[in-house]
């Protein structure tokens, strides 16, 4: 496509252009720009740039524009959409919900002044060992689906084989002493499965690398490591293709090696009790040497490097990215051998061992992480305190509290669902680990606590809408009354103010899960015996609702286990499906991989240098003004795109934000980059900026700068509805619009027309308070729009 560039002349100079950038959700850029005819101008099928046919060449020849246009600026549509809701492998992505939540963990620390702090990258290096634990324990539920259930107790147990024929040839009883029937090859056999699922993880992340994270950003220069500019505006903020690179690395070999010991273990566990040939039990003790030095490479990996953000990493640590999978792989395919020698005396029988420590190693590990995180989070926030941070700078160990529960349900479902389905009648195979048995057992529980937060919630709104009625009556106060209408606001308003209680929810929930995760350890390692079977012998009780809660627990991850799958199928068969996924992933994704490289992908990293580039190219080339007009989930693209702009070019744009959840979310929850300070700094660069909001929208809000700088940036919340009942200008009842449709309102046209006439096309002028020798944006320098 022709990309719609300027000439140079005064005609160009004086043109204005408002890039739009679309939020959570997406939309067409017919929708975008209210014209049926587009043109897309620069970009791909993922992610794009368009114009109204009218308007392509509007810098060159503007008396082509249609008279409805003319001294309008031009509009844009920015269409990103695609990039988190494309084809039907982005149903895919549902696996790996756990890791993008232990993702945003790592961008939950609190504010400091010094980055450089050993505190802060300790934060980070627990939450980067917290994704490892999360990979070891997704790969240690499907070794325990494949290996345990499937191959050791179902193939191994007469009645289950002949139950499920495709199982038969791994039967001693039904293959007839088979090859493949000793125990050790079926394990090297099952092992396929999760080393597939390996494999697959790495092929995702491989691909959407390629794809979002080698995405150049604007060249710029290096800054040095004490440079305190907002961590958005660094010049390697939005490209981690060496970290990702590693840690994908790290990730699979991590995989391939828990493959490898519970293949390996099993082997060398028979051989040290049964007094076999001292060759194999020589070699077993080999392969778990091996075993351990390769975790603790793989521990080296993960915690020698974090993030490189104040210059352009371009190396890829080559060697380490060939020789580590391919090192951990050879020792898989030698475990295979070792597993699959002959043992005549090998039989399977109960469950394969080692499999309840493993899980409860990785509960207690990632519960010890959880603490850590904990404190260091807490010693971080009170070196520099901000009331509006989410619970107290602890929402980074909450959030990945919870990614360890996702974890662990995940798993869990899994294998109590494939163990119900080989057991049939039940009674034929022991099934899986205690330990899972009783974190389901606690699910319940768990539910219960949800209600009563539920009910919470709901009390706290009619509290709030009480409260509402009388501010909905004052601000519509010359309108005749209407006591149904005035309560319909204020109950809209009210449920969107409940948006601000999410951290107390969280962080309840996060702690209720870390107390129960911690007593169904306790539990499977005190008695070794399920709820049910542990409480036989107390009060009848308690007896009853252990086996309540035994049953119920079973019950729930086998249904959410259903569901889950369900809604992975048709998200990859029907698009509007894939949409609503997406909704999810446009928040979750905004950030880079810094924590897990399986995670889904961070389409901020392709979309923030497509606006930078953008908005570079076309202020260069034409002088002109541009105002980047974002809403939602746009308006934090837009803001980052904002911060990485040259300071030449920043001074070329003003900032439209409507419905934003900046600081109302993103400040509250990822303070160090969206904090006070951050949002400050980003008024101080910008040329201007106006943020519209409304109290019906549940997302957006107002900027809340300190001293004066938050009237220059929020306008009062918008009037929703515009009307508050029928007059002849408006006879039908007016819609209560919330967190769309900000267009719609006049005052939205009336914003954007003072930000252009701030944007003069000479010159811009300077800001009111700076003197002759102090330059534009300097300190102390702020816009006046109203």
């Amino acid at each position: 496509m022709n990309e719609a560039t300027g000439s140079g002349p005064q005609q160009a100079a004086d043109t204005a252009l408002e890039l739009l950038v679309h939020g959570v959700g997406g939309t067409t850029p017919q929708e975008m720009l209210n014209d049926p005819r587009t043109v897309r101008i620069t970009g791909d099928d993922t992610a794009a740039v368009f114009r109204r046919a009218d308007d392509v060449e509007a810098e060159t020849n503007a008396t082509r524009r249609p008279a409805e246009h003319q001294g309008k600026p031009i509009p844009e549509a920015y269409v990103w959409c695609n990039l988190t809701s494309g084809n039907g492998s982005r149903a895919l992505w549902l696996l790996l919900l756990p890791f993008m939540v232990v993702n945003l963990a790592h961008w939950m620390r609190p504010t400091v002044s010094d980055n450089r702090k050993p505190a802060v990258r300790l934060y980070g290096l627990l939450v980067r060992l917290t994704g490892l634990t999360l990979t070891v324990l997704l790969v240690a539920a499907a070794c325990e689906v494949a290996l345990d259930l499937a191959a050791w107790q179902c193939a191994g147990t007469p009645d289950c084989a002949r139950e499920h024929s495709w199982l038969g040839f791994l039967s001693p009883a039904v293959s007839d002493g088979g090859w493949w029937s000793q125990p050790g090859r079926r394990l090297a056999l099952a092992s396929l499965v999760p080393a597939a699922l390996t494999g697959l993880l790495w092929y995702l992340s491989h691909r959407t690398w390629s794809a979002y994270e080698s995405q150049q950003p604007r060249p710029r220069e290096d800054e040095p490591e004490e440079d305190s500019r907002a961590g958005l505006g660094r010049p390697g903020f939005w490209y981690g293709r060496r970290l990702v690179a590693r840690l994908r690395v790290a990730h699979t070999a991590a995989g391939l090696l828990t493959i490898a010991a519970a293949v390996g273990a099993a082997a060398a566990r028979h051989d040290r009790e049964a007094g076999g040939p001292a060759a194999l039990d020589a070699l077993g003790w080999l392969l778990n040497g091996a075993f351990v030095l390769g975790a603790v490479f793989v521990l080296w990996v993960v915690c020698s490097r974090g993030r490189s953000e104040h210059r352009l990493d371009r190396q890829l640590d080559a060697a380490l990215v060939r020789r580590l999978p391919l090192g951990s792989l050879a020792l898989l395919v030698l475990t295979f051998v070792y597993a699959g020698w002959p043992r005549p005396g090998w039989r399977s029988d109960h469950r394969l061992s080692g499999g309840g420590t493993a899980f409860g190693t990785i509960a207690l590990v990632e519960c010890l992480l959880v603490i850590a995180l904990g404190v260091v989070a807490h010693v971080l926030y009170r070196a520099q305190p901000d009331p509006r941070t989410a619970m107290r700078g602890l929402a980074g160990p909450a959030v990945a509290m919870l990614a360890c529960a996702l974890g662990g349900v995940m798993s869990g479902g899994v294998s109590q669902r494939v163990a119900d389905w080989l057991d049939g009648t039940g009674g034929t195979i022991a099934g899986p680990p205690v330990l899972l048995t009783w974190q389901a057992s606690v699910i319940p529980p768990l539910l219960l606590v949800l209600f009563v937060l539920v009910g919470w919630l709901a009390r706290r709104t009619v509290v709030l809408r009480r409260t509402e009625t009388a501010a909905v009556e004052l601000a519509y106060e010359d309108e005749p009354k209407d006591e149904s209408t005035t309560r319909r606001i204020a109950s809209i308003r009210a449920m969107a103010s409940l948006t601000d209680r999410a951290p107390r929810i969280i962080g309840v929930i996060s702690v209720v899960t870390l107390i129960l995760g911690g007593l169904a350890l306790a539990g499977a390692l005190a008695t070794q015996d399920a709820p049910g079977e542990a409480a036989r012998d107390t009060y009848p009780v308690v007896r009853g609702a252990a086996e309540t809660a035994q049953a119920l627990g079973s019950w729930l991850i086998g249904v959410g286990f259903i569901l889950f799958v369900t809604w992975g199928r048709r998200a990859y068969k029907d698009r509007t499906a894939r949409r609503t996924i997406g909704i999810l992933w446009d928040v979750g994704t905004f950030w880079p991989r810094a924590a897990h490289p399986f995670a889904p992908p961070c389409y901020a990293e392709r979309a923030v240098p497509d606006l930078t580039w953008r908005i570079a190219g076309w202020t260069r080339a034409t002088g002109g003004r541009l105002v980047l007009s974002g809403h939602s989930q746009g308006s934090v693209l837009a803001a980052a795109a904002a911060w990485q702009l040259e300071p030449s070019v920043r001074k070329r744009v003003a900032l439209l934000t409507y419905g934003s959840p900046l600081e109302r979310l993103y400040g509250r929850w990822f303070p160090a980059h969206f904090g006070p300070a951050a949002l400050s700094g980003l008024h101080r660069d910008v040329d201007c900026w106006r943020n519209l909001y409304r109290a019906t929208d549940p997302i957006g809000g107002p900027m809340r700068l300190p001293g004066d700088r938050g009237p220059q940036v929020d306008r009062e919340a918008l009037e929703d509805p515009l009307a508050y009942c029928r007059s002849e200008r408006h006879p039908l009842p007016a819609p209560i619009l919330g967190h769309s449709d900000y267009q719609a309102d006049p005052v939205f046209a009336q914003e954007r027309e003072k930000l252009l006439a701030r944007l003069r096309p000479d010159i811009p002028a300077p800001r009111p308070g700076a003197g002759p020798e102090e330059p534009e944006g300097g300190p102390g320098a702020e816009p006046t729009l109203v």
